[in-house]
């Protein structure tokens, strides 16, 4: 895709370098298998240590085995990992943002050295449990509870669409203790805990989706995550995600552009290519305008988030944005590919689907644009 804008001149040399290695493993390691996996709904879980390797499991986080990339480098991970399937990008998203962020931000000494490496090298898994089957977009009206008893908390509730969930190794969940929301890490092998995998998805196949079921479930009082307290430090961990998802539906967006692009000009109806036609032509001048735009508002936020001046409010904005851009984009492209774009010989409708879900979870299209308008008005409309 042509560059009009030269945004690769405003990343480092390092966070270049981070892109196209990532673009290497994607183009020999996960594109040659994704379709099979899509069918499959499997995701490769022994890719989690080629993460590792490269540095993507816990790219922003300093020390404990973990890269300290900056935001855009971590980004433009995400955008290539997508570019193949958001399934990729999810996984990281959870590991990165939703686990080894609260554990490295609101955990103990103790639980940062122990978990942090194995996370980081992809031998651990992590997932995230906030979502209850009743409460996705108000995760603090949230019924899983824990009580102390002794050395222990009990655990009980469920929670639903967790990333990871079935082959976690560790879950970081979210209850209410008395009368606050706690974050709480939770082994797989301890008594009471179980994670089936939510099967019937038509979207997001290539990624693992699991209900976490609490049963009277106790773990040691160690694993009181100790600065996890409130809402907001749950709210912090999503954010962290959803800068990823922003810059990750960018690479599904190009991947989807690029493929709508190349069979224009090789399509011929009518005696000439589709591509020599107005219609496209305006199709694919929109998407490519829409993607640029969307890169821009990336990598500023990056450069904001690096700096520490991210407001959640810009992170909803971008997440809206190109999550609703690629989401489109997939779907035109789709049109232009026409009855070729309902096969997965072309990689748009799996996008097109993956993106169904990605424009819901996170928070949904509805929810960023409400936080949207409280920040600018003042009143909260969800109340």
């Amino acid at each position: 895709m042509t560059d009009l804008y030269h945004i690769d001149s405003l990343f480092s040399e390092e966070e270049l370098m981070v892109r196209d290695t990532t673009r290497e493993l994607v183009e020999n390691e996960l594109m040659p298998g994704v379709r099979d996996w899509n069918r499959e709904g499997r995701f490769p879980v022994e890719m989690a240590a080629q993460f590792g390797e490269l540095g993507i499991l816990g790219a922003t986080l300093d020390a404990y085995g973990c890269a300290g990339v900056s935001y855009n480098a971590y980004g433009l991970m995400a955008q290539e990992l997508e570019r193949c399937d958001s399934g990729f990008r999810s996984f990281t998203s959870a590991q990165n943002g939703l686990v080894m962020y609260p554990i490295y931000h609101f955990g103990s000494e103790g639980q940062k050295e122990y978990w942090l490496p194995k996370l980081a090298t992809g031998e651990a898994i992590g997932c995230f449990g906030l979502t209850e089957p009743d409460f996705g977009s108000n995760p603090g009206g949230m019924i899983t509870t824990a009580r102390q008893e002794g050395h222990e908390y009990v655990l009980n509730g469920v929670k639903r669409w967790i990333t990871n969930g079935t082959i976690a190794d560790i879950a970081v969940v979210w209850a209410k203790l008395d009368d606050k929301i706690q974050g709480f890490l939770v082994a797989k092998d301890t008594p009471g805990f179980s994670a089936p995998e939510i099967e019937g998805k038509w979207s997001l196949r290539v990624s693992v989706t699991s209900d976490l079921y609490f049963d009277e479930c106790r773990i040691p009082e160690y694993n009181l995550l100790p600065e996890a307290v409130g809402l907001k430090a749950a709210l912090m961990c999503l954010n962290q995600a959803r800068h990823s998802i922003a810059w990750g539906v960018i690479g599904a967006a190009i991947a989807c552009f690029e493929e709508a692009l190349e069979y224009s000009k090789t399509r011929i109806q009518f005696d000439k290519p589709i591509g020599g036609f107005q219609l496209v032509q305006a199709k694919l001048a929109q998407i490519w305008t829409d993607i640029t735009k969307a890169q821009l508002l990336c990598h500023r936020l990056g450069s904001l988030m690096d700096a520490g001046t991210a407001q959640p409010a810009a992170i909803s904005m971008a997440k809206r944005n190109n999550v609703a851009m690629a989401l489109n984009t997939a779907r035109v492209c789709r049109d232009i590919l026409g009855a070729s774009g309902i096969v997965d010989d072309y990689h748009a409708i799996r996008h097109m689907n993956n993106l169904e879900s990605v424009y819901t979870y996170e928070g949904t299209h509805d929810i960023h644009t409400l936080i949207l308008g409280e920040k600018l008005t003042g009143i909260p409309a969800y109340k």
